[in-house]
């Protein structure tokens, strides 16, 4: 296999452009002693990002309305259940991935 170099140049510079805006904030911030609201406001985050992520799933625009995708609600309240009382990411993403997996194949 050959590759030319253009192309090497333009995968080296993607890969660049991307790990770039998502490793510098860490490195940045690893350094600095933020102050506690900021870091609360930090907190809030991964549960804005998850909750956009989940919603964005659950509800299907059409023209000028919106419907629930009934198979992402089914999937949704157990695996809310199983991260309550498990606290764990790996088990709640694992029985989400599989639930929602069964769901589909049968339904």
């Amino acid at each position: 296999m050959s590759m030319q170099w253009t192309t090497l140049i333009v995968i080296i510079g993607c890969a660049l452009v991307t790990m770039i805006p998502r490793v510098l904030p860490f490195l940045v911030v690893r350094n600095l002693n933020l102050p506690a609201p900021v870091l609360k406001w930090l907190s809030y985050i991964p549960v804005c990002i998850l909750t956009a992520l989940v919603v964005d799933n659950f509800l299907i625009q059409e023209k000028d309305s919106l419907r629930i995708d009934w198979q992402v609600i089914i999937v949704l309240i157990p695996t809310f259940l199983i991260a309550i009382k498990t606290r764990s990411l790996s088990i709640t993403v694992i029985a989400g991935v599989m639930m929602m997996a069964a769901v589909r194949y049968f339904f």
